[in-house]
């Protein structure tokens, strides 16, 4: 059997190249050699537990979106600073999770929201507004995204803990790694004084209204 399966990938490979193997592979090899039939999200048992997973995946894509063009906001303007490769950093990680995101939508058939091309360009004025108040007010903007994003994936923890651990396993999994990479981030901003930026509590619960009006619409629209 393993010989056979082995067969069906290297003639796919051949004739489609590596970008379908994985479609392949979901032809040719016998479904008991996998424990479930989708990669992240189950399929929805129904309109109700269809609209909960949209939900989740559209606003959690929109997130990741926003925030790489935050990153990339500051970039534009800190870039070449000794701050830099640490923002560069963070930013690639945040890449990361938006090209997972953007696999699981697809794959899922969910559509990103219709917010996106607003939070293009949000996203990118306000990293670099933040770094225009030097290292410290990006990383003030840092701690307050990175606060509000990893808050808001812990309560999807627990909703779909509260739900069905068991069925929503690598869902959880997904979002448990992102969120510790958020918090990462946070802690981040914080030891490179994002608390010293004049009015940050101020400029802090600023960015968070925005954050969380930013959720409510994309979980919507």
């Amino acid at each position: 059997m393993h010989r056979a399966a082995h067969t069906a990938v290297y003639s796919c490979s051949n004739i489609v190249g590596p970008a379908m193997i994985r479609q392949c592979l979901k032809c040719r090899v016998p479904q008991q050699l996998s424990s479930r039939a989708y990669s992240v999200v189950p399929t929805p048992r129904d309109s109700e537990e269809k609209e909960m997973l949209h939900r989740i995946l559209r606003v959690d894509h929109a997130g990741e979106y926003g925030a790489n063009r935050i990153y990339a906001g500051q970039m534009a303007v800190l870039g070449r600073s000794s701050l830099g490769p640490l923002i560069q950093e963070m930013w690639d990680q945040e890449k990361v999770h938006l090209a997972k995101f953007t696999e699981i939508l697809a794959e899922s058939r969910v559509r990103p929201t219709a917010l996106l091309p607003f939070w293009n360009v949000a996203g990118f004025i306000l990293g670099a507004s933040s770094a225009l108040l030097g290292k410290e007010g990006a990383m003030a903007c840092t701690v307050a995204v990175e606060e509000s994003i990893s808050e808001h994936y812990n309560s999807q923890i627990r909703a779909l803990m509260e739900e069905d651990p068991d069925r929503y396993t690598e869902l959880l999994q997904v979002i448990k790694e992102f969120r510790d990479d958020e918090i990462e981030h946070h802690d981040t901003g914080l030891e490179h004084d994002a608390e010293s930026v004049p009015g940050y509590w101020i400029f802090k619960n600023a960015i968070q209204l925005g954050c969380k009006a930013a959720i409510y619409a994309s979980q919507r629209i």
